[in-house]
């Protein structure tokens, strides 16, 4: 399997996947944690085989990463800031996206989850179309006190700052 498939593929396709559950259930399934931690050593092991090995600096950078994403996941589920499916998901996507990616990524998804909160906050301050009102999913994401689905900011953060990584670059660009 080549490293840029995995890249700009099967690692799209994961957080479209994450997004859309957790925009229609509140949930991001472990398989889809499991997979994206899973693939990463694949991801490393394409890489090498093409010639363009990251290095013992590089890999612990996205091992640190990962590390960071998963303390700072778990502290904001302690305090219920998000869920666990939430502290998992941005973990391992910080292990792909690397430790100097992060501040970027958390830029972004800050942004993109402000944006889908008052998103949200429109659509509930709005009677529903009754087309809308029929579907299970949307009632729950209408609810005025409900939740917000913050996978669908992980993801869409993940990918807007997937570009400009390191990782990117060594991959696509060469």
């Amino acid at each position: 399997m080549q490293a840029s498939f995995l890249l700009v593929s099967i690692f799209p396709i994961l957080m479209v996947a994450a997004a859309i559950f957790d925009l229609t259930s509140f949930k991001i399934p472990n398989i889809l944690s499991g997979a994206l931690l899973a693939l990463f050593p694949v991801f490393l092991l394409a890489m090498a085989l093409s010639g363009h090995a990251m290095g013992w600096s590089g890999i612990l950078d996205h091992v640190m990463g990962g590390g960071l994403g998963l303390i700072a996941g778990m502290i904001l589920f302690a305090f219920r800031v998000v869920g666990g499916g939430d502290a998992k998901f941005f973990a391992v996507t910080c292990l792909w996206l690397g430790l100097h990616a992060m501040s970027d990524y958390a830029l972004v998804t800050s942004l993109t989850g402000g944006a889908l909160t008052f998103g949200l906050l429109a659509l509930r301050s709005v009677p529903l179309p009754l087309f809308l009102a029929k579907l299970p999913w949307v009632l729950r994401l209408a609810e005025p006190k409900g939740a917000v689905p913050y996978g669908v900011a992980l993801a869409a953060g993940a990918l807007i700052v997937l570009p400009d990584t390191e990782l990117f670059r060594m991959t696509i660009v060469g």
